[in-house]
């Protein structure tokens, strides 16, 4: 360039912030295309519920087993912390339809596998980068659907709450309740000091 041999080039600005969340409509109205549009995979779609109902980060997603899948007195819960979280209909008929027809259970390696989505590979889940994929092709944003999902939540029920059905520490959860607008201080009598070194989560 000081040569006069290359013109002068512009490099794009690539934005590093985080995008801003779903809004509550929004979101609502993705959930009930996912429940309804039977062109969209089984898979894909009981996967991005997951993340939109309960927001789930697909490597907690991906982890989950048949087993989590608790049926007790004709209801339907999934076990993503303690207590296990009640599942709603229609979801709850699409989850068990889902579990009937895995995928990647013909192969050698994987006839007993107890993954929720098994991979290819025996043992294994399938990886983020496919269910990522998946749900990409048809405009579902992982992280913006995830936040608005937590940031609704912890408007509806305190976030010690939250936290504990939903598998996060509880001070994630107290900082999405504080962005969100929740009143997080009224529920600080809840928490132990054992409660925020319970479990890391994926945040």
């Amino acid at each position: 360039m000081r040569n006069k041999l290359l013109a002068r080039v512009t490099l794009p600005h690539k934005d590093t912030r985080n995008p801003a969340p779903l809004s509550q409509h929004d979101r609502i109205a993705l959930i009930r295309r996912l429940l309804t549009d039977e062109d969209i995979p089984l898979l894909t779609r009981v996967a991005a519920i997951l993340m939109l109902l309960y927001a789930q980060p697909l490597t907690r997603v991906l982890r989950l087993t048949v087993d989590d899948v608790l049926h007790e007195n004709g209801e339907v819960s999934i076990r993503l912390g303690e207590p296990p979280t009640p599942v709603p209909e229609p979801f709850a008929g699409l989850l068990q339809q889902h579990i009937q027809q895995r995928l990647n259970l013909t192969t050698a390696t994987n006839p007993e596998a107890r993954w929720l989505f098994p991979g290819r590979r025996g043992g294994q889940p399938m990886t983020t980068d496919t269910v990522e994929g998946r749900l990409r092709r048809h405009g579902i944003r992982t992280l913006t659907g995830r936040t608005a999902a937590l940031r609704q939540l912890v408007l509806q029920a305190p976030a010690p709450v939250v936290a504990r059905m939903l598998g996060y520490t509880l001070d994630h959860a107290a900082r999405l309740a504080t962005e969100a607008g929740g009143a997080w201080a009224r529920y600080a009598p809840m928490t132990t000091p054992g409660d925020t070194r319970r479990r890391t989560r994926d945040s």
